[in-house]
């Protein structure tokens, strides 16, 4: 309503548009007491068309893609990779990098230092040292990797099975993995070993293969029986789904990741058994050419010639160190709560 009081100016309409005025002050601060024209044309430049903004956000990555991102910029993955890969190629291929026969020896000179051509030096047969502990790496990395796989294999399959269905078949693999706990490994080794002949690896790998696979199994069970209450295997099942569907479908692959760290650091644990037993004179045999061997044979002079030791002794422990450096950076992959 117009105000009695006060004139209105000439040629004042009341039904017209009323002139601008200013935007009384609000009292709270800010450019409040600007004329209606100046806030629009203020509003108008806040309404300017900026710079495009960002894209869309990248997809979600899955466990295993997410587990290789992390793996790709650690350095100690990359560097146990590395020298990893060089093992398995010169167990492969000893020629590439050793030329002589591991098995050809001369008396004359037993125990003589580095000479050219020969590096490491000989050994208490006249053997060469470098040449042994090139081909060495063979039966190790063949006793490790077999030993492991049939360990991974038979422990995740009764592990899986045992925790998926449960009941006395869980109940039973418990008490026979108890069983298997109890037994000393390098005593069970010696009893096992003892009275076996053959000189080669596969004796080696089944009592391996006998006493790792409860502890694979153990892992294998607490993993399944975690990854079957999730609600997405509680879905398959209420549509319908059969127990082999949602164990190869749904279980195994969000149960696996765990399986995977433990068989690779048990890797490296499994190379340093062969070796212990090998040194104990009841695993590898002549004329198989093994650290462990080599490692006993040489520990009676290791005042007289150390070289004899020390080549196959560091061979091994880099090797060891490179399986669990290995398990260690997969471990921190595969768990996100470790990062």
């Amino acid at each position: 309503m117009p105000d009695p009081e006060r004139p209105e100016p000439a040629g004042y309409d009341p039904v017209g548009p009323r002139p601008k005025e200013a935007v009384s002050p609000t009292g709270l601060g800010g450019p409040m007491d600007l004329a209606l024209d100046e806030a629009e044309s203020v509003e108008g430049v806040d309404k300017t068309p900026g710079p495009p903004g960002p894209g869309p956000s990248e997809p979600a990555r899955s466990l295993w893609s997410d587990a290789w991102h992390q793996l790709r910029r650690n350095p100690v993955f990359l560097l146990s990779s590395l020298l990893i890969l060089f093992l398995v190629v010169i167990s492969i291929w000893p020629q590439l990098i050793a030329s002589g026969d591991p098995l050809q020896c001369d008396l004359s000179k037993s125990q003589e230092g580095s000479a050219p051509g020969h590096p490491f030096g000989y050994d208490r047969q006249g053997c060469d040292v470098y040449t042994r502990t090139v081909y060495g790496a063979r039966a190790s990395i063949t006793v490790g990797v077999c030993a492991t796989l049939g360990a991974a294999l038979l422990g995740s399959a009764l592990g899986g099975l045992a925790g998926f269905f449960g009941g006395w078949s869980d109940s039973l693999l418990s008490r026979v993995a108890d069983i298997f706990f109890g037994i000393p490994v390098v005593l069970g080794g010696l009893v096992f070993l003892s009275v076996v002949t053959s000189s080669t690896v596969w004796p080696v790998v089944g009592f391996i293969v006998l006493l790792g696979w409860p502890q694979i199994a153990r892992i294998a069970r607490g993993s399944v029986i975690t990854a079957k209450q999730n609600d997405y295997v509680q879905a398959a099942r209420a549509l319908g789904a059969g127990n082999g569907r949602m164990l190869l479908r749904h279980v195994a692959p969000n149960a696996v990741a765990p399986v995977i760290v433990v068989a690779t650091i048990a890797l490296g644990t499994y190379i340093a058994l062969e070796a212990t037993l090998s040194f104990l004179g009841v695993g590898l045999r002549p004329p198989t050419v093994s650290w462990g061997i080599d490692i006993s044979n040489a520990a009676p002079q290791i005042r007289n010639a150390p070289h004899m030791l020390l080549w196959p002794a560091g061979a091994l422990s880099l090797t060891v160190l490179a399986f669990i450096m290995l398990g260690d950076a997969v471990r921190d992959a595969l768990d996100p709560k470790l990062r």
